[in-house]
């Protein structure tokens, strides 16, 4: 039976705010603890972010998708990601009858003596605890240097890169140092001239370096420990060229450039003086954590990121917001990437059960 607050909605021992991999895990552990809850969801249609990737982006192209608490991942094939994933996450969410309500675009957080109210226009949902998990697509980065309002070719930002076909013919600036930049090279370079530019040199790996992946992730750990934004995870494990990229090798592609000085209308210029003409810029430069929503209960820390509360001996168990137990934020820092999104569901749950059982059942 639902506890009711004095206007007779509902209290739910738990909103989480995402449907991806994160929110998908999240819910899963919570309904496996039988706690209630919803998980709202901004997109229309199961998928998570992994339905706005770009058509040309396979499941061989991809770093891997994590399995989902209780059932296997696809595996790789030439199938478009964005077709093959949303597939599985929407299979997933009808066969563990999870509570999905989509869609939903929560617009604040706020709190409400022993609770929190998820707003989302006109409507609110009111619960003791929240799971955010909403991840960075939608806070696409994209730097700003002097003179970038005055180019007057096409700025594209990985989160609307439309195929290498709609380039062909034109000279394009790659931005990037992170996989993404090598994917869109390897496609570019067969069909067009291209650029390379980045901010440090890229590393080079034959093969995945797990150890040098554990190191990167216990470093995102630690800025999110002392309060500061997160890195990114990937983007310090290596770079690898696989065998549809060898071609663009070839034809000197991945011979990256030290980041210009400004921009200017027709191209970019160093502080040597050296100019290169461009006709479009495409910005492979990353995400930002989507949590503006969180704004109203000041989770931030005065050095600009959301603090986590450390966990002894698990650098991705970390998801309990340090100015307030009552959020969990899977999907965030340490855990922003599949596998570590799924591990942090299942923390994220844990945390909630853990603070409804010390609490009176009954709030405000």
């Amino acid at each position: 039976m639902d506890v009711l607050d004095p206007s007779g909605e509902p209290i739910l021992g738990s909103v989480v705010i995402g449907a991806g991999q994160a929110g998908l895990a999240a819910s899963y552990f919570l309904r496996q603890r039988g706690i209630d809850h919803v998980v709202l969801d901004a997109n229309p249609e199961p998928g998570g972010a992994w339905q706005h990737r770009w058509s040309s982006l396979t499941m061989e192209d991809v770093h891997g998708v994590a399995d989902l608490p209780g059932s296997a991942a696809p595996a790789g094939s030439r199938r478009a990601a964005n077709r093959v994933v949303p597939d599985y996450f929407g299979d997933y969410e009808r066969g563990q009858g999870l509570p999905v309500v989509r869609p939903v675009r929560v617009d604040r957080v706020v709190s409400e003596g022993d609770l929190l109210v998820v707003h989302a226009g006109e409507h609110a949902w009111r619960t003791r605890t929240l799971v955010n998990a909403t991840g960075t697509w939608t806070r696409p980065f994209v730097p700003y240097y002097p003179g970038i309002e005055t180019f007057r070719g096409e700025q594209v930002h990985t989160s609307g890169y439309p195929g290498a076909e709609h380039f062909r013919g034109r000279r394009v600036l790659v931005v990037g140092g992170g996989a993404s930049a090598v994917q869109f090279l390897g496609e570019l370079a067969p069909v067009t001239d291209t650029l390379w530019v980045t901010r440090r040199p890229p590393v080079w790996r034959e093969e995945f370096d797990a150890t040098a992946g554990l190191a990167a992730v216990a470093a995102v750990e630690e800025r999110v420990r002392r309060g500061l934004p997160p890195s990114s995870v990937v983007s310090v494990t290596g770079l690898k060229l696989r065998p549809q990229e060898q071609e663009a090798a070839r034809l000197g592609a991945y011979e990256r450039l030290p980041m210009f000085a400004r921009m200017e209308p027709d191209g970019v210029r160093w502080a040597d003086g050296r100019f290169e003409h461009v006709d479009a810029i495409l910005w492979a430069t990353g995400f930002r954590p989507a949590v503006d929503h969180l704004a109203p209960l000041g989770l931030r820390s005065p050095e600009g990121g959301i603090a986590l509360v450390p966990v002894p001996g698990n650098v991705q168990g970390a998801t309990t917001a340090e100015r307030d137990p009552r959020v969990q934020l899977v999907g965030y820092g340490p855990s922003a990437s599949t596998i570590g999104a799924s591990r942090a569901g299942r923390q994220a749950a844990l945390a909630v059960a853990r603070r409804l059982a010390a609490e009176p059942a009954v709030a405000g």
